[in-house]
């Protein structure tokens, strides 16, 4: 049997980096559209980045084939070219021997990545992308819940 085909927008937010942020997805499967959202009162922009795949991949109930569309391009070439693999590998070491940030995240994450079949794709952000439009505002909602 097939896998199912779903395409995932994600999109972060954050005012100050760290600061208060918010993340949001938007999961396609077959034209029916479900929203995901939240927010914390202390992050980064990546890790509002991170949040939202997180917790799209976790919405999903089996394995899937996923087209990853973000416009962080952290996410997608950390993903799409291995470095993250490579970090894990080298214990959250990067090639230029700092530490790689966000490791809990990027566990999370690989571990979620290698049930699905994944492909990803960088988009623009505020290029008039209906559904990365989308995700930036249910961010930008959460995280505005923070701001005080």
């Amino acid at each position: 049997m097939a896998m199912k085909q779903v395409t995932i927008y994600t999109d972060g937010a954050c005012s100050g980096n760290p600061g208060p942020g918010g993340w949001g997805a938007v999961l396609i499967y077959r034209g029916i559209e479900k929203e995901l959202s939240g927010g914390e009162a202390n992050t980064t922009n990546n890790r509002m980045e991170m949040t939202a795949v997180i917790s799209a991949l976790q919405a999903l109930k089996e394995p899937c084939a996923v087209e990853l569309y973000s416009d962080s391009k952290y996410v997608i070439d950390a993903l799409q070219k291995g470095w993250a693999w490579g970090w894990r590998k080298k214990g959250w070491i990067k090639s230029d021997k700092k530490p790689a940030l966000n490791p809990d995240l990027w566990e999370t994450l690989l571990n979620l990545t290698v049930k699905h079949e994944m492909s990803y794709h960088w988009v623009k952000g505020h290029a008039n992308n209906k559904y990365n439009e989308r995700c930036d505002a249910l961010a930008v909602a959460e995280r505005e819940k923070f701001v005080k």
